[in-house]
């Protein structure tokens, strides 16, 4: 493990005196230099113009909705297409559409996506026009297959497209090769926040809610479900991102949120009015995907649709049990895969650049999370599979910074057309499904690609951290001000801190974390920290006096009382 701290450019900066150093040097290297960095009122959001193909979106819901059509949305099953799906049905029923309605392909008999199949089930509900939202803009075969049935397709989607695009009636994608929207990563939340913010501005102008006597929807309001996708899908929180995460939060923390996010939040034991963007993250995102994972999406939609507090509680309960029913099954897979990888490593070769693993019993809706498990320990691009009921097995991948996926598995495709049947995704995270008896020739290209792309220093795991505390920082004013200065978040990351402490005790709690009470040895401060899930083979270490550690300085309330705690991500002994 290689610790290295985060550059911090030299460059004139426009901080007031009352921001600490410290956070100063936090925010330079995250690229931020000035206050208006992190205005994130709402007019500083990028203005919807530029994105290709918006326009004419707009134009073509707003023609369905004044004509009193059907209307359609084919989502996807994570949290990102639930809450994609859940914003898009509640902006056009505020709208007036006439009974939007959606459909979420099940994982375990239609795959991703807008297919020609799930055309034929979205047939039944007689639909004038689709709208796909965090899908379809690899969906060629099933945009075409919407248009023979006399379908409008509108495709709303952030993945990266492929060579081709599918002949849709308007596409809607930062990432459109003709877009040129400055922010390429927005979530599918986003992206159809924008498309609805469109459409109101398009009925606006049609005078259609003056006429029909409709009240005019207030897009802040959907501001909750944007701010949970956004962070729940690990998109680059750049600065527009920030805007509609934090937004988001400040509605959450006010109790203005959908109740079902409210509930999902009462179920994971947090203080609504306290939370942070990495609770979206850590505790309502899970399980709202355990739903997709284990069953079907639609539990979580209607979680996030419903606006009776009572429901919506019985909704956050049952999705609450799927996320330990999915715990559990990660639990069992992940023991398999980490045997399989000590036998490898047993047999004394070099492990594979890129690594793949595969049992024909493993879980579908769980080698997402088998994948990161398995990347964050051997520190290597990851691809997990699992098998269908067709031949066919599908993987899911995980990688590691500097190595595009989605670009390696183009690569590969372009290489050997007959190992992958389709695929998607993005730099870090992707789809695939390949034949069951392609494996091992997959496996082997897989692993020849990414050697041809990484470099010794990319696969030794490396934390960044933001330099030592001064001493004056061990304290609840600075704890509780690195708290109010994100959101953090993906390429935004949450501060974390490196130094040497004086071990006074340590304990383990619920039998697999690791408690310690520490001195920080210049200012004599006493301070608890906690590691989790710690390696019990080598932890407690009852020799270690001293403890070099990477961690994260936050306020732990129990009983009324409030203290510092260290949240150590790292811990090695120090000489």
């Amino acid at each position: 493990m290689r610790i290295e701290r985060r550059p911090v450019p030299s460059v004139e900066t426009q901080f007031p005196r009352n921001i600490s150093s410290t956070l100063q040097r936090v925010y330079l290297s995250r690229g931020v230099s000035s206050m208006e960095q992190l205005d994130y009122r709402l007019p500083r959001l990028l203005r919807p113009d530029p994105l290709f193909d918006l326009t004419a979106a707009a134009s073509i819901l707003a023609d369905a909705i004044e004509a009193g059509e059907k209307i359609l949305i084919v989502g996807d099953f994570d949290a990102d297409g639930a809450t994609s799906t859940s914003l898009g049905i509640l902006a056009l029923e505020a709208m007036g559409a006439i009974n939007p309605d959606y459909l979420v392909p099940n994982r375990f008999e239609f795959g991703y996506g807008l297919t020609p199949e799930i055309v034929e089930v979205a047939k039944a509900k007689a639909p004038d026009v689709l709208v796909t939202v965090d899908n379809g803009i690899a969906s060629i075969e099933g945009v075409l297959a919407a248009k023979q049935h006399g379908m409008k397709v509108v495709v709303t989607d952030h993945h990266l497209p492929g060579d081709a695009l599918p002949e849709a009636d308007a596409i809607v994608n930062p990432n459109h090769p003709n877009c040129q929207f400055a922010s390429k990563n927005l979530a599918g939340v986003g992206v159809i926040f924008y498309v609805m913010s469109a459409l109101r501005a398009e009925l606006n102008r049609r005078d259609w809610f003056v006429n029909q006597h409709i009240p005019e929807p207030k897009m802040a309001d959907y501001l909750d479900l944007v701010a949970l996708g956004t962070v729940a899908d690990v998109v680059s929180l750049d600065e527009n991102n920030r805007i509609l995460v934090q937004q988001g939060l400040r509605r959450i923390q006010a109790g203005f949120a959908r109740p079902g996010i409210l509930a999902l939040l009462e179920v994971g034991k947090r203080e609504v009015d306290k939370i942070k963007a990495s609770d979206l993250g850590f505790v309502v995102g899970p399980r709202l995907n355990a739903a997709g994972r284990l069953d079907d999406m639609s539990v979580g939609i209607e979680c996030l649709l419903t606006n009776n507090p009572q429901q919506a509680r019985q909704y956050a309960q049952q999705l609450d049990q799927f996320n330990r029913e999915r715990k559990a099954i990660e639990s069992d897979m992940k023991e398999q895969a980490e045997k399989a990888l000590v036998d490898l490593i047993q047999e004394g070769e070099a492990l594979p650049n890129g690594m793949c693993f595969y049992d024909e019993d493993w879980h579908q809706g769980v080698i997402g999370i088998l994948a990161s498990r398995m990347k964050e320990k051997c520190h290597r691009p990851v691809i997990a599979f699992a098998r269908t009921d067709n031949g066919e097995i599908k993987g899911s991948a995980r990688s590691i910074p500097g190595v595009h996926i989605r670009d390696a598995l183009d690569l590969l495709a372009k290489r050997y057309p007959q190992l992958l049947s389709k695929f998607g995704g993005h730099a870090m995270a992707a789809g695939m499904t390949i034949k069951e008896a392609h494996y091992d020739a997959f496996r082997l290209a897989f692993d020849l690609i990414i050697s041809e792309w990484v470099t010794e220093d990319q696969l030794e795991a490396c934390i960044y951290t933001d330099g030592p505390l001064a001493p004056e920082d061990f304290s609840l004013s600075f704890a509780d001000q690195l708290r109010l200065a994100g959101p953090w978040g993906q390429a935004f990351p949450e501060p974390c801190f490196d130094g040497v402490f004086e071990v006074l005790q340590q304990r383990l709690v619920a039998e697999k974390h690791l408690k310690l009470m520490l001195r920080e040895p210049e200012s004599g401060v006493l301070l608890d920290g906690i590691s989790f899930f710690v390696d019990l083979n080598k932890w407690p270490n009852e020799a270690a006096s001293k403890l070099r550690l990477v961690y994260k300085i936050e306020i732990n309330e129990f009983r009324g009382q409030s203290n510092l705690q260290l949240l150590i991500d790292y811990l090695e002994v120090a000489e």
